[in-house]
């Protein structure tokens, strides 16, 4: 079957002006044109657009899709139980808090009352997937899966209590860069106090410390354009400030 921009459009769930500036990038391009210059869509055009759409759902940018579907390797079926992977990991997720503010709710109502590790499950595990996105193959390959698995076990852990002052002592970290950018000093009080908060902070989820692997992910804030940008956003430089202050403090 053959459709028009506008009748794949409402198909698809997607404006006109989408589908045309998908052509326009390179994303998505038309079967063919017709005699009148419409452009006509067959059943491949629209496989490619449930694949795309997939992706945009789960937050992929579309330069990255244009890259992944247009890449001779791509495997629709590989892709499509990776979309239903993704899809129920999000599904149990907000499964988790919808389950944890109806507990609340029951609570609150004079039902029966919430276990502090109850509050926080849900949102624990949004933010270990938001982690996981953002940086789980970089710690992997670095501290491999068992230290990975026994972090996210501490967290998953944690007490409404710890998970407060973990919160708490993170801004501690934020405000003790903004010092310490001020000096540019990874010698001082304050860039000692610095690397022992982030030590601090680190141990709410760190099976163990040592001083070489606290050393080694301060390298790789600076050398990694994903840690770099979780820090350098709070001040310019962030990350190497705090790699240069953890570096003094354990080669002290």
């Amino acid at each position: 079957m053959e459709y028009t921009v506008k009748e794949l459009a409402q198909l698809a769930g997607v404006s006109s002006r989408t589908l045309r500036y998908y052509d326009q990038i390179g994303l998505l391009k038309p079967a063919r044109m017709n005699e009148s210059g419409y452009r006509i869509y067959s059943s491949q055009e629209v496989d490619i657009l449930q694949q795309i759409l997939f992706y945009r759902e789960l937050g992929v940018p579309l330069e990255q899709i244009k890259e992944i579907i247009h890449d001779p390797a791509f495997d629709e079926e590989k892709a499509l139980q990776h979309h239903y992977e993704q899809v129920k990991q999000e599904r149990d997720r907000l499964d988790k808090i919808l389950a944890t503010i109806e507990k609340t709710l029951i609570s609150k109502k004079g039902g029966k009352e919430m276990q502090d590790k109850e509050k926080f499950e849900g949102l624990k595990d949004k933010l270990m997937q938001e982690n996981e996105e953002k940086y789980g193959k970089e710690i992997r390959e670095k501290y491999g899966e068992e230290t990975v698995k026994k972090s996210y076990e501490k967290f998953r852990n944690m007490s409404e209590e710890d998970f407060k002052k973990m919160q708490a002592i993170e801004q501690e970290v934020f405000a003790l860069m903004k010092k310490v950018a001020e000096t540019k000093d990874p010698t001082s009080a304050d860039a000692r106090k610095l690397a022992e908060k982030h030590k601090e902070w680190l141990m709410f989820s760190w099976p163990d410390y040592s001083k070489e692997a606290h050393q080694g992910l301060a390298e790789m804030y600076v050398a990694d354009e994903l840690f770099s940008a979780y820090y350098d956003k709070v001040v310019a430089g962030g990350a190497k400030i705090l790699r240069d202050a953890i570096v003094h403090y354990v080669n002290q």
